[in-house]
């Protein structure tokens, strides 16, 4: 495989991390960079991680996970922006304070964001990828990942200075979006 098929990859695993920064963005307040920092350090590690974990497993393990992986997904998605979408109806007052800063609200947003790149590691291994092409891969995807996670926080604040409280009602309704649609592709393709 080549660099550039694995770039093609990582920008392709990239974009659910992009759109979750960008909800994360629009509601989270101002934050210091060392705070930016270690969501985009969460992302990335969790889909650079995935994928070689992908890989170490194997094709041996691979019917075990892939019945279960899109249902794990659309649940954790489909939980974050269902609450997000409750709080911003009942007009709450902490409705945009649904952030990736909570350490439990950032890791399961990292672990939802991430299963397809288990998927991935998961065909790269029976493609019979070498450790050393593996690393390189997880390297990549992880730096792919760790580069939308930044631009979807930048964006994500400027979309919550325009929209104000509804971010949270658009973040939530996209972030269960995106559950349904990786449902969808793993039941229906």
């Amino acid at each position: 495989m080549s660099l550039i098929e694995i770039l093609l990859i990582a920008i392709g695993l990239s974009f659910d991390t992009l759109a979750v920064s960008l909800v994360g963005g629009a509601c989270m307040g101002k934050v210091s960079n060392s705070k930016k920092l270690t969501v985009i350090a969460s992302f990335a590690l969790f889909q650079g991680g995935f994928t070689f974990l992908g890989w170490a497993l194997g094709s041996t393990f691979s019917h075990y996970i892939e019945r279960y992986d899109h249902w794990v997904a659309f649940a954790l998605l489909a939980y974050i922006g269902g609450e997000m979408i409750v709080n911003a109806l009942r007009n709450k007052e902490d409705a945009l304070d649904v952030d990736l800063l909570k350490p439990s609200r950032l890791i399961i947003s990292s672990i939802a964001t991430s299963i397809d790149a288990l998927a991935v590691g998961l065909s790269f291994a029976m493609l019979r990828m070498t450790v050393g092409r593996i690393a390189l891969a997880s390297l990549v995807i992880a730096a792919v990942t760790a580069i939308a996670a930044a631009l979807g926080l930048a964006g994500g604040k400027k979309a919550a200075r325009i929209a104000g409280r509804w971010t949270s009602l658009a973040g939530g309704l996209i972030l269960l979006a995106i559950g349904v649609k990786i449902l969808v592709e793993h039941l229906c393709f």
